[in-house]
């Protein structure tokens, strides 16, 4: 967690993250998995997003919950510093074991870009994070 914060207020300080830039990235990822498979796909999924916030400095959040009555429907935060960010994160070995390991768990994926309403809030939630 501390890793993700010194990254955060790295990229806030840069002015990556502000109210006046909006170059992140923020996305949703709906996912619906495959019953039989779905304790195998959180283990593989949690150390595809551990990995992805501590080695690589552009991501800010990978971010997997779950929905508490379905446990199948899996929510993913993503958040990018910007898109190239999401672009290399696309290439590393990491993402792409993951992707090819669950591919067949996952029975359906939506992709939902988002933009922020107040991205000038931001960095006063993680710094909430970071007193907890």
């Amino acid at each position: 967690m501390k890793h993700f914060l010194t990254i955060l207020l790295a990229l806030l300080s840069h002015g990556i993250v502000s109210a006046q830039n909006t170059t992140i990235m923020i996305r949703i990822s709906e996912i619906e998995i495959d019953p039989n498979y779905l304790e195998e796909y959180k283990a593989i999924l949690q150390k595809e997003s551990q990995a992805s916030v501590r080695l690589e400095p552009g991501v800010i959040s990978i971010y997997p919950m779950y929905q508490k009555d379905n446990p199948t429907q899996v929510r993913i935060l993503e958040i990018y510093a910007t898109r190239e960010a999401y672009e290399s994160h696309l290439k590393t070995p990491h993402f792409l074991t993951y992707k090819t390991t669950t591919l067949k768990m996952v029975k359906s994926l939506k992709l939902i870009d988002m933009e922020a309403i107040d991205p000038g809030n931001m960095p006063t939630i993680f710094r909430k994070l970071q007193d907890k």
